[in-house]
Order: structure tokens, then C-alpha cells, then sequence
């Protein structure tokens, strides 16, 4: 999912500026008899998640007589550009499906209506987890979006190679994580230890493992800062962590993963010749659809760090409102009502942590691979919700360094030293403008 969000607004910015004719508009909204009718526009579309949206349309149509909503739902590849085009045009939408890659450009724009104002006294608001209350308003007291759910790394698992390694469960810290894979590691028999991520976007898995070791000191608001306003690559932690994580791929890891990326990493668990995967929730289902048997594999929270915490940088997208729509009261309603009981079905369904507190109580999610969602989302003290600047101009130009000089160390033509001095003046750089 990380894949397609970052790709989706490449694609946009590539697409510029250039405005076409957009459906909808304000003389289309009012229908007969005085009714209103709201222009929704979705990004991450698929004709299952869809069909799911419009069924959820309907009931609010029900529960709401005066108001109709029209789904808008464009080719996932174009959505973006579609939702830009709207939103520049000033007509042709109300709701819009906003995403943590682009609520910044959008409201920076002044494309987005703030809902803060809207939200203040909404019963729904002390329903929502903590996670989504500090998604929805932000550092500046904004709300431009309710999230719809998150993703999330958590580490998957074979319960049968870990019981035969002899271990009593999956590990909880990085340092267990690296003995367990080591002991299960027997290339004779295509069996490897960890699905190491070494080529495209790799950089997700490697920061886990960074942030975790400098949990304690770790800037929230930025967690490639640390609290003293340098990078978290200038740190004595970060290099403790960095050596680790090579011994993970060295002594647990196939060889062939210093290039694998999203695809050959999670195959390579589903097929069972790795025995831990860090990956978001979306491989849930992917797991769910492979061989393996439900009593072969499960979920365990992320690997904590040395002082017993880590760091769960989230991927969200939600509901927002377009400052342009001459119906916001209704467009606010809707977005309410969607971040309601309704956003727990979307979640169970598009594999998402859910936004809703309650959810932790339903079966689906308290049970299974699910539970490791829940008991982090529970543990905020433990599992620290961190943003990492995925919103930063330069951050396609990061992920191709990032994977560059990770297999440079990987294929040993770089020491973990150099890399981490490099990535420090390059982000200091970089914020140094």
C-alpha cells in the first residue's frame, strides 16, 4: 500500500497542473424538492472496496432523507490527478478521500476545509482511539480529514518454526528477533530466519529498528529528528541499531534478499522459506490466500527496541471536505457519519487498523493476526505513534539513495559508519534548505 500511495503522487506531480472539465458542480448539487446532493470522490479505488462504499452510501442516504450522495470513483493510477484537477477547478466535489501524502499540498493549497470547528462537541470524537484523535487534528489545530483506518509495520510469524526452534513464542524485541532467526536459519533446507528487505523502499523496514533503539528521545512530530533537533542518524543508538540490523540480514536472512522488495519478501513467507516478515496489515489477506494453514502463522506487535518501546509510524487516509463545496454542513455530516460504526466494517474489509476504540472489543479484531493491531493501538506508551516526513518534496529522491546505500553496505563496499554520516548531512542539508 505504501508502494501505491507514494507512486500515486508521483504520478500527480508528474501530471502538473493542466485542468480538464470535472463532473459535477455546483448547479448539479441541488436536486428536486430542495434535496442536496454531495459529489464523493475516492482515491484508493477497486471495484470490491467500491461496491463496499456505495453500500454505505445507501444507509446514510437512508438515515439522512434531503441528502443523495454521488460516489466519484476514478482509476487508482489517475485518482489523484482527478481529485487535483476537482479541487483546483473550485467545483465537482464535497467529500474527497485524503491521504497523509496529500493533505499537506491540498491544504497548503487551501483546497481543504478545516473541520476542527465542526468537530468541537461531536459525540463520535471521544469514540475514536488516540491514534486517529492525533490524525485528525493536527499540530496546528486543523482538521482537513478523519482518517479511515491505518497501516502499520507488525511482524508476522510461523508458529510452527518458532515452536521447533524451541522458542515459547514470537520474539518482542529486536535482539530476540535476531537470535530466533539465526537459530532457524538452515539454507540445506530453503529455510531462512527473516524476509529482509534490501531493494526497493527498504527503507521502512530499516527505520523500525532505528526508531525503536531511539525511542526514548525520538522527535514525534519528526522521527527522522531527535528530541535535540538532530537527525536520528547522528546518534550512538542509530549505529548500535544499524550494526544489529546487518547482522539480521547476515546470519538470519537470505542472501538473495539484498534485493528483494515488497513482492519477493512476502512470497518468500507465504511460501515458507522465511520465518518472519515485517510488513502492514494488507498481507493479512495475502496470508489469508496462501498455503499456509491459520495454525502456521500469526501477528506479534512490532519488535521493541533496548528500553522495552518502539516507534509505529502509520500510513492513513481519510474523509475530508473541499473548501470549495457550497454544502459543507452536509459534506460534514457525511464524513461524521463515515468515521461513525460504519468505518469498522471498511477497516475489517480493506485490511486496516480500525479508528473506533470499540473495535478492540470485536472478534474479528481481538482475535488472530488481528490482536497484535489492537494490543499496539492500546499501548500507546509502548508502541509510540511517530510521523515520519514522508511529505517532504525530496522523499522519492530519499527512497533511491536510501536503497542505494543500504546495499552498499549490504554487499560490503560500504561500512555502516559512512552510511550513517551520509544520511546525516543529507537530512540536515535538506532541512537546512
Amino acid at each position: 500500500m505504501r508502494k501505491k500511495l507514494i507512486s500515486a503522487v508521483a504520478a500527480m506531480s508528474a501530471f502538473g497542473l493542466v485542468l480538464t472539465g470535472c463532473a459535477g458542480g455546483d448547479e448539479g448539487n441541488k436536486g428536486e424538492g430542495g434535496d442536496v446532493t454531495l459529489q464523493m470522490v475516492e482515491s484508493l479505488t477497486n471495484p470490491a472496496r467500491t461496491d463496499l462504499l456505495k453500500g454505505m452510501l445507501a444507509d446514510f442516504e437512508k438515515a439522512n432523507p434531503g441528502i443523495k450522495v454521488q460516489l466519484v470513483s476514478p482509476p487508482t493510477e489517475q485518482a489523484d490527478q482527478k481529485i487535483q484537477q476537482m479541487l483546483q477547478s473550485g467545483s465537482g466535489v464535497d467529500v474527497l478521500e485524503v491521504r497523509d501524502l496529500t493533505v499537506g499540498p491540498f491544504s497548503n493549497n487551501k483546497w481543504l476545509y478545516d473541520m476542527a470547528g465542526d468537530l468541537k462537541g461531536w459525540e463520535g470524537y471521544d469514540l475514536l482511539t488516540d491514534q486517529t484523535k492525533k490524525f485528525t487534528v493536527d499540530a496546528d489545530g486543523k482538521a482537513y480529514f478523519v482518517p479511515y483506518g491505518f497501516y502499520g509495520l507488525s511482524l508476522f510469524y510461523r508458529t510452527d518454526l518458532v515452536k521447533e526452534a524451541g522458542f515459547a513464542g514470537p520474539p518482542k524485541s529486536w535482539d530476540e528477533l535476531i537470535s530466533q532467526a539465526a537459530k532457524i536459519q538452515d539454507p540445506t533446507k530453503n529455510r531462512y530466519g527473516y524476509a529482509f528487505r534490501g531493494g526497493a523502499n527498504s527503507s521502512g523496514q530499516l527505520m523500525s529498528i532505528l526508531e525503536a533503539y531511539n525511542a526514548d528521545n525520538l522527535d514525534v512530530e519528526n522521527a527522522y529528528k531527535v528530541t535535540s533537533g538532530k537527525t536520528i542518524f547522528s546518534t550512538p543508538e542509530s549505529q548500535v541499531a544499524l550494526d544489529k540490523y546487518i547482522e539480521l540480514f547476515k546470519t538470519g536472512s537470505p542472501e538473495s534478499s539484498v534485493a528483494w522488495g515488497y513482492a519477493e519478501m512476502v512470497q518468500a513467507f507465504t511460501n515458507g522459506s522465511t520465518a518472519f516478515l515485517l510488513q502492514d496489515p494488507e498481507v493479512i489477506a495475502v496470508v489469508n490466500d496462501s498455503t499456509l494453514t491459520k495454525d502456521q502463522w500469526n501477528v506479534a506487535p512490532n519488535p521493541v527496541g533496548p528500553t522495552g518501546k518502539a516507534a509505529w509510524p502509520m500510513a492513513t487516509a481519510g474523509w475530508g471536505v473541499a473548501e470549495s463545496s457550497k454544502h459543507k454542513e452536509e459534506a460534514v455530516k457525511l464524513v461524521k457519519w463515515l468515521s461513525g460504526d460504519p468505518s469498522t466494517k471498511f477497516a475489517q474489509d480493506n485490511s486496516l487498523v480500525p479508528i473506533l476504540k470499540s473495535a478492540g472489543e470485536d472478534e474479528f479484531f481481538k482475535t488472530g493476526p488481528w490482536a497484535g493491531y489492537v494490543e499496539m493501538t492500546s499501548n500507546p506508551d509502548t508502541w509510540i505513534s511517530v510521523i515520519e516526513p514522508r511529505s517532504s518534496a525530496w522523499w522519492t529522491e530519499w527512497m533511491k539513495r536510501s536503497e542505494t546505500d543500504l546495499q552498499q553496505v549490504l554487499l560490503g563496499k560500504m561500512s555502516t559508519a559512512d552510511l550513517l554520516k551520509g544520511w546525516d548531512e543529507y537530512w540536515t542539508q535538506k532541512w537546512e534548505g
